[in-house]
């Protein structure tokens, strides 16, 4: 899987944002509606802003967008987004890994980061995500990955809702 995963281009923007669509829905249609999710997806993961996205990571070596092309080549089975934590430049922050609901439990998501991880500087001592609380099969694959959870905060995403943030160290 892991020779699967390469470079996103801005020519995945379109099957990115489709991808965070199905993977947001099949993980928050319960603790946010199917309304909300669409709101976020489109904030979010505005074409403009993927495309942006896609375009600096590609020309830094401190940050990468990977993807792992869908069954036919024209979609995506999976993508990731790491970029510096802009208040500790020893920490990579995880902006994203999503992996299409009809695809989880194939190892895409653990290939992802794996690439990421090993292609990171050796300046990164740690990586860093958050993730919604309620969000049981993220929690799962973080904790299940090397994660530990460092704190749990208030989201703005919905009122009362919490999300939990999670390190892993990369180097001893």
């Amino acid at each position: 899987m892991t020779g699967d995963v390469r470079q996103a281009t801005t020519d995945d923007v379109w099957a990115i944002h489709e991808t965070a669509r199905q993977s947001w829905h099949a993980a928050y249609d319960d603790v946010l509606g199917p309304e909300r999710v669409d709101d976020v997806v489109d904030d979010w993961y505005a074409l403009g802003d993927l495309e942006s996205s896609i375009e600096d990571a590609s020309q830094r070596t401190d940050a990468a967008f990977l993807v792992v092309p869908g069954d036919d080549d024209t979609g995506t089975a999976g993508f990731a987004h790491v970029v510096p934590w802009p208040e500790d430049e020893t920490v990579a922050y995880l902006v994203r890994i999503y992996v299409r609901p009809d695809r989880w439990g194939e190892g895409i998501g653990t290939a992802l980061l794996e690439r990421l991880e090993s292609d990171l500087p050796e300046r990164f001592d740690r990586l860093r995500l958050d993730v919604l609380a309620d969000n049981e099969i993220g929690v799962s694959f973080y904790e299940s990955s090397g994660f530990d959870r460092v704190t749990t905060r208030e989201t703005d995403l919905a009122d009362g809702l919490e999300e939990f943030v999670y390190e892993k160290r990369l180097s001893d």
